[in-house]
C-alpha cells in the first residue's frame, strides 16, 4: 500500500506503525528524522500534481489543517482521501484507530494502547488554574474555542480563559491578555517557537510555563509521553 499524508503528526503515526508504508509527506513533517518519502508541499499548500503523480492508494488529510480546495482536487482527480476531524484526545484516539486501521489495513499499534493509558492514569486534575495560551505573536494569537490542545490541559487542570471565544484562534491585544484575569501563561514551541527569552517578558505578572509543542498540539505517538512531559512543566 502507498499512502500520502498531509499532516506531520499523522506522518509519524503511520511512519512508526508501519515503516515503508508512506509514499509522500510534507515539508513540514519532521518525525521520524529519519523519514524517507517524497517531499510534495507545505500542509496548507501541498503539490496536487505531484501527490497525484504518486499514486497512492490513501492520502490522510485534517481539516484544521488542510485547505478543503486542495482535498476537493485530490479527489476530483481519483484519489481517496480520508480527512480527520481532531478537536479532543477521545476524538484523536478514534481517528489513529481510523487512519491505521480501517484505512491502512495495520494491526491496532501498542502505543496506541500505552498512549491512551498514560492519559487514563492521570490523576483527577483538581481546581482548574486560569491560563492564556499563546501560538503566535505579531499579531498574539491564543487557543480560543474547540481545540485539541485546550482539551488536553483542562485535563491537565488548566482552564483556557479564552475557551468560550468565538473564534479557534483569536487574535487579541497584549493588554487585553494581561488583564484577563489568567494565572498563568502557556509557552509552546511550535508554531511560534517561544522560549524562555522570547514570550515571558511579555507577561510580567505571570508565571510561564514553556512546553513541547509537539506534546500539545500532535495526535500521534508522542501522546504515550504527552502526558507526564506536560504534567511536569505545568508542575
Amino acid at each position: 500500500m502507498r499512502v500520502v499524508s498531509l499532516v506531520p503528526s499523522l506522518t509519524e503515526a503511520v511512519a512508526v506503525t508501519a515503516p515503508g508504508l508512506l509514499a509522500g509527506v510534507t515539508d513540514w513533517c519532521t518525525h521520524p528524522p529519519d523519514l524517507a518519502a517524497a517531499r510534495i508541499g507545505g500542509t496548507k499548500n501541498p503539490d496536487v500534481a505531484a501527490v497525484v503523480a504518486l499514486r497512492p492508494d490513501l492520502v490522510i488529510a485534517n481539516e484544521e489543517e488542510n485547505r478543503a480546495p486542495d482535498l476537493a482536487a485530490l479527489r476530483e482527480a481519483g484519489l481517496d482521501v480520508m480527512a480527520t476531524e481532531i478537536r479532543t484526545l477521545d476524538a484523536a484516539f478514534a481517528e489513529l484507530e481510523r487512519v491505521l486501521v480501517t484505512g491502512c489495513g495495520l494491526a491496532r499499534p501498542r502505543w496506541l494502547d500505552e498512549a491512551e493509558a498514560a492519559w487514563a492514569a492521570l490523576p483527577p486534575p483538581g481546581t482548574p488554574r486560569p491560563a492564556i495560551v499563546p501560538v503566535w505573536r505579531r499579531p498574539w494569537m491564543v487557543l480560543g474555542r474547540d481545540t485539541f490542545a485546550g482539551d488536553l490541559l483542562a485535563r491537565l487542570g488548566v482552564r483556557n480563559v479564552y475557551a468560550d471565544h468565538a473564534e479557534r484562534y483569536p487574535r487579541i491585544p497584549l493588554a487585553e491578555l494581561n488583564a484577563a484575569g489568567a494565572e498563568l501563561v502557556v509557552l509552546p514551541d511550535e508554531p511560534y517557537r517561544f522560549t524562555a527569552d522570547d514570550g515571558p517578558e511579555a507577561f510580567p505578572a505571570l508565571p510561564a510555563a514553556l512546553v513541547d509543542g509537539r506534546h500539545l498540539t500532535w495526535y500521534g505517538p508522542s501522546l504515550a509521553e504527552a502526558a507526564s512531559a506536560l504534567r511536569a512543566a505545568l508542575r
